[in-house]
């Protein structure tokens, strides 16, 4: 696109992809130590990034695997039989005899690469291996913002919790209050009733944030690998700047995503495929030789007479096989083109990503303005209200209403 809709800069490049650049450690942009260790602990014990390691270093060895076949392939064996031929076999010398047999030999083959058939193999597993680094970094980019947004989420329902926890404390000391109004007859038990009630329904909403809390809690615990029970994060209030995002980083990362790296190199190891299924329908050519040493008898074994030996080639190919090569390749091509559709639409899925979270900053910062000026509404007319009761102005449910105004605008705030 020519330019982003959620940001007012303008101008466009071409892509330069850059995933192989390394991404370093983004989450330290924060400033938040403990943060830091906990995602330092994600490629050493997190297990979703273990089995992303394991399925990286199959890849690799699948490309040594294809590579080998440039090399020819050699045998070497001993062997040792005995044989008896029927005596009723007719015009043969060894009829009715048992002949023992001794041999060692060594048999070398090559099939030289003439169409291309190793080396659309060799591509192909070497851009399928490429594409299992990228599903790596995938993995390893997925998991640490997992963490990153669990951690967040904690530390949003700490300041949460320690709100609720000052509101207990205040609406307690309310009730001490009104209870002692009601005491002294200046009001009637509704007060009561009404700051019981705005007091109880506060304690249960902090229940719930500890219910909430350790649920986080836990995700971390299974993210860094180990078991939810022996892993705790103190309660921690403290602010959390938001870094500034440049006008291009957005593009930048993009190059640099490699779910967009791995499906391009799915497309290139797709395309090697289409080779290999074109070079089954030319003939192979075998080279072979064998040589080694052959006895009946053992004490003659390792001498010149027992020598033998044989050298040759063989050109074959396949003149009929019912329509299977053709098929192969038809199905070859039509992968390459699911894998060029499937490419075309994580770029587009990119894209999205990019601008949903592109307007979502926009509007929240906007939102967040709106919200700390609704706080401080809410908390001047708490106030006075508070003081219009205290003069006998109006009642008790007009200060549980401000209060509870109150709390939802601090909660929506942190």
């Amino acid at each position: 696109p020519d330019h982003y809709a959620g940001t007012a800069a303008p101008g466009w490049a071409v892509a330069a992809p850059a995933d192989a650049q390394p991404r370093g450690p983004w989450w330290t942009l924060f400033d938040d130590d403990e943060l830091n260790r906990l995602e330092a602990r994600v490629d050493v014990s997190n297990q979703t990034v273990a089995k992303a390691v394991a399925q990286l270093q199959a890849a690799r060895a699948m490309v040594d695997y294809q590579r080998a076949g440039y090399a020819p392939t050699i045998t070497a064996g001993a062997a040792q039989s005995r044989a008896r031929l029927s005596q009723n076999v007719l015009g043969h010398s060894l009829a009715g005899k048992t002949v023992p047999d001794y041999s060692v030999g060594v048999s070398a083959s090559w099939e030289p690469d003439l169409f291309g058939r190793v080396k659309d193999a060799t591509v192909n597993a070497r851009d399928n291996a490429q594409a299992s680094e990228a599903d790596l970094e995938s993995v390893r980019l997925s998991i640490a913002s997992d963490l990153a947004l669990d951690y967040f989420d904690l530390r949003s329902l700490d300041r949460q919790k320690k709100l609720l926890d000052d509101s207990v404390t205040a609406y307690t000391a309310a009730l001490k209050i009104v209870q002692q109004q009601l005491n002294d007859g200046a009001i009637d038990a509704s007060a009561v009733a009404q700051a019981q009630t705005q007091l109880e329904s506060t304690r249960t909403m902090d229940s719930d944030i500890d219910v909430q809390r350790a649920q986080l809690q836990h995700a971390i615990a299974t993210l860094i690998g180990v078991p939810a029970s022996s892993f705790a994060l103190p309660q921690q209030v403290r602010d959390i700047a938001l870094p500034q995002i440049p006008a291009g980083l957005p593009s930048q990362l993009l190059e640099r995503r490699p779910d967009i790296a791995a499906a391009e190199r799915r497309v290139a190891a797709a395309n090697a495929q289409i080779g290999e299924a074109h070079a089954a329908f030319y003939p192979d050519l075998t080279l072979s030789a064998t040589a080694g040493l052959e006895s009946t008898f053992f004490a003659p074994w390792l001498t010149a007479p027992s020598l033998f030996w044989s050298i040759g080639s063989q050109l074959a190919g396949t003149l009929f096989d019912g329509g299977r090569r053709d098929a192969a390749l038809k199905g070859a091509n039509a992968q390459y083109d699911g894998a060029v559709a499937d490419y075309r639409q994580t770029v587009l899925v990119a894209f999205q990503q990019v601008e949903d979270n592109l307007s979502a900053l926009t509007t929240l910062a906007s939102e967040a303005d709106s919200e700390q000026r609704a706080t401080s509404a809410a908390e001047l007319a708490l106030k006075l209200t508070t003081n219009r009761y205290q003069a006998g102005a109006v009642s008790y449910l007009d200060v549980v209403t401000a209060q509870t105004i109150a709390l939802t605008n601090e909660r929506t705030a942190e």
